[in-house]
């Protein structure tokens, strides 16, 4: 992929420009690892190199002076006659090594030097020789000629009974006692380009090989269509790394948006059919009135009402759904539960002749929303009302127990089939043929599913067929703080719901 303008007029930069961006990063990196490398190790090489002249200047300068201290000739074993004859014997004596070069003076003027090839003649030169050559006390220091910089040490020499002053000399090539350093320098350069080199194309099957899964992920999402959600990014052979991470999470998105979408067609599906139905009927209704029959116009009326009225709880059941994907759908206050489950029970009570009972309350203060709480309970009442007959036991309570709140509503109705539990939490669910269905719209239990989850919990089904079921709702007990003369609440409040009937 190559760098494109996007619409905005700036450049956007593909997995292929990435690419070039990741090879050039890590070689400036192995750049600059080789640069500081080399220079420290250059540098370390140079200093040693230093500090072996400098020692090999003190050792010569000590051999001098041991030869002049006995002030006898070592090959003839005579007293020296003069400091020329010193400083011949002293030269003549120590064999300079490569680089090294040692020079005589006397009375300010070159007079002898070490038979090994030197890049220039010192004594030629009359700067240094104004330099060294009428020295009064040892003198080290630096020199630059024509070859470069010369490192040396200066040594007066005197013999007694002889007026003349003599300078011995001990000098090294600096920039060519170095060459050694400078040349590995130069050797480490040109392994460190090879090296570079090698390193640029493991950079650029490297970055290839870790840069996949973004191509993947972008050619996915470009075969991503409207109508055709089923691409998926390739698992098969990745490592389980972060990348192989990525891939699963956008796979894992893409199913959670595939679902979705087809949830929301099914949704709108299920929607136009519930709607479209009491419309058709009104329309078949209005079309074979007889306006001159008041007994037709009246049945008419009334089911033309009753049918708006069907249509606009419909309408009132969505609209709650869609508000409960918002975050203000829940209100959470400090609420007594005991005294919410009393109240909700006197309310359900009036929903149908049933034999109503109050199993538990839970003695306790929590966080929640008593409107929607209540709401749930009402459409959990409202549910098994439906699929209970006159004189039916339906039972509410609530309990805390396990660091978990539950509200539960059980009723002794037909009971639900293990393989139906799922669905009858789906949107215009009924109850499965062969039991007898209700006249709602199909929308209570995802009504009492999004409440639960807008407080962060759930709702449990526990239903065994001829004898009934239990719906609980099922919240994190968020207690609320006790005032200092409450009670404490009891953990253990309340009884555990038997497995009672009810379906929606």
């Amino acid at each position: 992929m190559t760098p494109r303008r996007a619409a905005t007029g700036r450049w956007r930069w593909g997995p292929r420009a990435a690419r070039t961006r990741i090879i050039g990063w890590v070689l400036l990196l192995v750049l600059l690892a080789l640069a500081v490398v080399t220079l420290v190790t250059w540098r370390l090489l140079v200093n040693a190199t230093d500090a072996r002249m400098d020692a090999a200047l003190e050792g010569e300068v000590y051999e001098f002076r041991q030869i002049t201290a006995e002030g006898f000739d070592p090959s003839t074993g005579q007293p020296f006659a003069s400091v020329a004859d010193v400083l011949e014997t002293v030269i003549t004596y120590n064999l300079a090594r490569p680089n090294e070069k040692f020079l005589g003076y006397v009375d300010g003027q070159y007079r002898y030097q070490s038979r090994l090839q030197a890049p220039v003649v010192l004594g030629d030169d009359p700067a240094f020789t104004a330099l060294v050559g009428s020295v009064t006390d040892t003198v080290a220091g630096s020199y630059h000629s024509g070859a470069g910089e010369v490192r040396y040490l200066a040594v007066p020499v005197t013999l007694e009974g002889d007026p003349g002053q003599g300078v011995a000399v001990v000098a090294y090539f600096a920039d060519q006692e170095r060459e050694a350093a400078d040349e590995t320098a130069r050797l480490m350069l040109g392994v460190g380009g090879l090296t570079t080199l090698l390193a640029a194309g493991g950079a650029w099957v490297v970055a290839g090989r870790i840069l996949r899964p973004v191509r993947d992920i972008a050619a996915t999402a470009q075969a991503i269509t409207d109508t055709d959600l089923s691409r998926r990014i390739p698992v098969e052979g990745r490592p389980a790394d972060e990348l192989g991470e990525l891939v699963a999470s956008v796979n894992a998105m893409l199913d959670r948006v595939a679902g979705g979408v087809a949830a929301q067609r099914r949704f709108l599906d299920d929607a136009g059919h519930e709607l479209r139905t009491p419309i058709t009927i009104v329309r078949g209704h209005l079309e074979v009135l007889d306006p001159a029959d008041p007994t037709d116009v009246r049945e008419s009326v009334a089911l033309v009402d009753d049918e708006l009225d069907r249509m606009n709880r419909i309408v009132t059941e969505l609209l709650l759904l869609a508000r409960a994907e918002q975050p203000e759908f829940v209100r959470p206050q400090p609420v007594d539960v005991g005294a919410l489950t009393v109240d909700v029970f006197d309310k359900v009570r009036q929903l149908g002749d049933r034999a109503w009972a109050l199993e538990a309350t839970a003695d306790v203060d929590a966080v929640l929303d008593p409107q929607r709480v209540t709401q749930a309970l009402v459409a959990l009442a409202d549910n098994a009302v439906r699929y209970t007959a006159p004189g039916d036991r339906v039972a509410l309570g609530s309990q805390l127990t396990g660091g978990e709140l539950r509200l539960w509503v059980a009723d002794s109705g037909p009971g639900i089939a293990e393989a139906d539990r799922d669905r009858v939490f789906e949107r215009f669910a009924r109850g499965a043929a062969g039991i007898r269905r209700s006249d709602g719209a199909g929308l209570g239990l995802s009504i009492v599913q999004a409440i639960a989850t807008a407080h962060g919990g759930r709702v449990v089904l526990d239903s065994v067929i001829g004898r009934g079921s239990t719906f609980a709702v099922v919240l994190p007990a968020v207690l609320a703080p006790l005032a200092p003369d409450d009670p404490a609440a009891s953990p253990d409040a309340g009884t555990d719901p038997a497995a009672r009937g009810g379906r929606s």
